[in-house]
């Protein structure tokens, strides 16, 4: 079994708890602000920059990750923005996670950027807009009389940070073994299933 999770989530969900949750259960590392410690150091660029990258992403048109590749390879980092730069960074960095085969890693286009590495467990956690309020308003202590604009704006920062880097849709089924409504299921419990998936599901070569 390849202990390697990646967990996209939207806002409010509880899915960062919950990937925590499983790197618990699963004695695997967990990577979330971990990979901005990781990428300052390879890039050299500011944590502050970094931080902040996902929720500048672009909503135009879609950027592939070959493209920016092809463009640093041939024409220096200078030619390439410093969207693709942060992209690229982040990138070395999952791989490189990527292959020692286990952790736990939030968001940052994962699930994509380890596509070619055969068994790793992508998951896309959700929930209904009203329980992600009330999870933003009582457990982060959000302001509740802007929380609802704030969810939008992050999914919307997520997603467009996705399929701009990907050319694939955000949240789309295809792209995940497992997805998981947390309206209808305690934290824990998701964790839970989680691992079982990992114990249970059959891996291919």
């Amino acid at each position: 079994m390849r202990k390697l999770v990646t967990i996209s989530r939207e806002y409010g969900s509880g899915g960062r708890l919950i990937g925590r949750m499983v790197a618990e259960k699963m004695g695997i590392p967990f990577y979330d602000k971990e990979i901005i410690d990781m990428a300052v150091e390879k890039s050299g660029l500011s944590r502050e920059v970094i931080e902040t990258a996902e929720l500048r992403a672009r909503s135009g048109l879609s950027y592939s990750l070959a493209s920016a590749m092809s463009f640093s390879e041939g024409f220096g980092t200078e030619a390439i923005s410093m969207n693709e730069k942060l992209f690229i960074a982040q990138f070395d960095v999952i791989k490189q996670i990527g292959e020692t085969d286990e952790g736990v890693i939030i968001g940052r286009c994962a699930d994509y950027v380890l596509r070619d590495i055969p068994g790793v467990t992508n998951v896309f956690i959700h929930g209904e807009l009203e329980d992600r309020i009330n999870r933003c308003v009582n457990t982060y202590g959000d302001d509740p009389k802007t929380i609802e604009n704030t969810i939008r704006d992050y999914d919307k920062a997520r997603a467009n940070y996705y399929n701009y880097h990907t050319s694939q849709k955000w949240g789309y089924y295809g792209n995940y073994n497992l997805a998981i409504n947390t309206s209808y299921i305690k934290d824990e419990k998701a964790a839970d299933l989680i691992v079982e998936y990992m114990n249970t599901r059959i891996y291919k070569d």
